[in-house]
C-alpha cells in the first residue's frame, strides 16, 4: 500500500501478478499499444493495454518508466496517455460490449418455465 495524494489516500501498488497478467494479455492479443496512464489522488500509476480490436486491460505499474520499459520488452508501442488520450477503437469496444449486455426493451419476454 502507498500513502498518496493530497487527500492522504490509501491506494494499492502494483505486484508481480499485475506484471504476469499484463505479459499474458500481450501474448494472447495482436496489434496491441500501451498506453502509460499518470499516477492520480486515487491510483498509482497504470498501465492501459489496447488491442487492434479495442479490448483492452488496465494495471497498476511501479512508474511511468517502468511501464515503458515494460511495453518496450515485449514490442508493444508505449505512449503517454496525458498526451496522447485514449484510442477510439477502445471507446467503441466498450460501446459494442454495453450494446451486446443491454436487454432489447422490444424483445419478448423469455418463455415462462
Amino acid at each position: 500500500m502507498v500513502r498518496g495524494g493530497p487527500t492522504g489516500a490509501t491506494v494499492r501498488g502494483s505486484d508481480s501478478d499485475d506484471a504476469r497478467h499484463l505479459r499474458e494479455w500481450v501474448a494472447a492479443r495482436r496489434g496491441v499499444e500501451g498506453f502509460v496512464e499518470p499516477r492520480t489522488t486515487v491510483s498509482e500509476v497504470t498501465l492501459l493495454l489496447v488491442a487492434h480490436d479495442g479490448e483492452w486491460t488496465r494495471r497498476r505499474v511501479p512508474s511511468v518508466q517502468w511501464a515503458h520499459d515494460f511495453a518496450n520488452k515485449l514490442g508493444v508501442p508505449s505512449y503517454d496517455a496525458a498526451v496522447v488520450g485514449i484510442p477510439q477503437r477502445m471507446r467503441d469496444f466498450n460501446s459494442r460490449q454495453k450494446k451486446a449486455k443491454a436487454p432489447n426493451p422490444f424483445s419478448p419476454p423469455p418463455p415462462a418455465s
